[in-house]
């Protein structure tokens, strides 16, 4: 069992990960060994930038708080802020050469669907027509009375037909 311990971490070896385990990881293979000279420099510069970047945040925070008082003196809500952004984002996309082009395919696309729609409604409408009209005739058609009918027509036609032959100039008298 002895050799199972060897090869185990234990807890107690873990180095502790934060702000102070910076100054005790050992260096690694790869970056070239530093005296300890070089390395006290660059942890006095490191601390250095460190209290740069906090001095800077300060600042910023503070400048962010002047803007805005500034804002909030001017009347200028952030709901105004995102109107104003929304307002000017959308005139840049209206403006756009893609806004363009899609526009303009769009148009002519519903000019074209505007046309297939009004030839199909003509055909359908004209399909309904001839198909009542057939079902007209037919129901008629084959009736006595309309067979009788449509003979004393053409008999009335073919008699006028003669009629206008034999006058002159086709006037009837």
């Amino acid at each position: 069992m002895e050799q199972a311990d060897q090869g185990a971490v234990r807890p107690d070896s873990i180095t502790e990960v934060g702000e102070d385990a910076v100054m005790s990881v050992a260096v690694s293979p790869s970056v070239p060994t530093l005296t300890e000279e070089e390395q006290e420099e660059l942890r006095e510069e490191l601390l250095r930038v460190e209290d740069e970047v906090v001095t800077l945040s300060q600042v910023l925070a503070a400048k962010e708080k002047q803007v805005a008082d500034i804002k909030r003196k001017l009347g200028i809500t952030p709901l105004n802020e995102l109107k104003q952004n929304i307002s000017k984002s959308w005139q840049e996309v209206t403006t756009s050469t893609a806004y363009k082009k899609t526009s303009e395919g769009f148009s002519v696309a519903g000019q074209k669907a505007t046309a297939a729609f009004t030839s199909m409604g003509s055909a359908i409408s004209r399909k309904f027509e001839d198909v009542r009209l057939q079902s007209i005739s037919n129901s008629f058609g084959n009736t006595p009375t309309f067979k009788s009918f449509e003979e004393k027509v053409e008999t009335l036609k073919v008699k006028d037909e003669k009629r206008s032959q034999d006058e002159p100039d086709g006037i009837s008298g």
